[in-house]
């Protein structure tokens, strides 16, 4: 596999999940820490881990579906799985120094 380009695959999804946000809280969700993982294969399926700032969350039937919409409006992805989990839970250590600091907790 090449490296350069799941690197630049990668990239890509990225951008596309910065421009989802949390409907509560004014910070993308990939900011947020709510995205574990992004896998690629080699034909280009991505299969996403994620998880929801809580079990209860109100997008939590929403908000995965969104993110595969998301990421399929790039060409080059063929296909896009989202799986939930809450292992580990989300905490507010999950953001990153930009959410924390857009959020007020720095």
């Amino acid at each position: 596999m090449n490296s350069e380009r799941v690197q630049d695959l990668g990239s890509k999804i990225i951008g596309q999940l910065k421009a989802i946000f949390d409907p509560e809280i004014p910070v993308d969700i990939y900011e947020l820490g709510l995205i574990y993982d992004v896998m690629i294969s080699d034909e280009n399926d991505v299969k996403i881990l994620m998880t929801l700032t809580s079990p209860n969350c109100p997008v939590a039937e929403t908000l995965p579906v969104e993110v595969e919409e998301k990421v399929k409006e790039l060409e080059e992805v063929k296909g896009c799985e989202v799986e939930i989990t809450f292992d580990p839970t989300w905490t507010q250590d999950l953001m990153s120094e930009e959410a924390k600091l857009e959020l007020g907790f720095l």
